[in-house]
């Protein structure tokens, strides 16, 4: 956060030119495993900041934690793919209107970051 916040604030009025996307390369599981970690899992997040992102809100349907709720073997459910929150980037941000270009197959769903 206060690297995030550090880039903000040297870019000043220039950062309504720049977008950046955090992104994990993978989640982890929710309950820890014999070894007091966790593995790695399906879901994880994103951070988006920068020029016409809507910020202050989180863009999810959380399904929750409870053990009914998770994919077997433990698993966040993947509530939003990746590749529609990177489009929605493209799309806002380079007029990038050839997005099958991109992400193949994809049947993009808007997020509404922008």
């Amino acid at each position: 956060a206060k690297s995030l916040a550090a880039f903000r604030t040297d870019l000043g009025t220039e950062m309504s030119r720049v977008t950046v996307v955090v992104q994990t390369e993978f989640g982890r599981r929710a309950q820890e495993n014999s070894g007091l970690g966790t593995d790695h899992g399906r879901a994880s997040m994103m951070l988006l900041m920068g020029g016409g992102v809507k910020g202050g809100k989180v863009y999810s349907n959380w399904p929750g934690l409870e053990s009914e709720q998770l994919e077997d073997p433990g698993d966040l459910q993947v509530t939003t793919d990746y590749r529609d929150v990177l489009a929605e980037v493209l799309f806002a941000r380079t007029a990038n209107r050839d997005i099958q270009a991109v992400f193949p197959g994809l049947q993009r769903r808007k997020v509404g970051v922008f």
